[in-house]
């Protein structure tokens, strides 16, 4: 079983930064791409930010220069800094992780597995 948790959201001024961890657990063998969504209110989930497991990353235009994605592959987290948070930046976030993992009964490598972390609020006051 493989599960990831979100920590890092809250309420912040615009202007202000937060930053966002995302650690994942269970019978992990490796990870591939970990990505980091959001969702407002009434809209569809969206890409945030992407890196690959040899760190090459991707940005949505809304986001570029100001977010920064990266991972520690000791702890099997990804994080996502966010400065200059602007109102239109208050949503739900989410990581995703593609996942290889190691079945305990036979040992076998499974995967990859697409999983979610349950989302962290972030809201941007202006």
């Amino acid at each position: 079983q493989v599960q990831l948790v979100e920590s890092g959201g809250g309420l912040v001024q615009a202007g202000g930064s937060l930053r966002l961890s995302c650690a994942a657990s269970g019978s992990i063998f490796s990870i591939n791409a970990l990505g980091w969504y959001r969702q407002a209110p009434g809209k569809q989930r969206e890409l945030v930010a992407a890196i690959t497991s040899d760190g090459s990353t991707n940005y949505a235009d809304p986001v570029k220069g100001r977010f920064t994605i990266s991972r520690d592959n000791a702890k099997n987290t990804v994080y996502l800094q966010m400065n200059s948070l602007k109102p239109e930046d208050t949503a739900v976030y989410y990581c995703n992780a593609g996942i290889n993992s190691c079945n305990p009964g036979t040992w076998a490598v499974e995967g990859p597995v697409n999983y979610w972390g349950q989302g962290t609020q972030v809201t941007v006051s202006s």
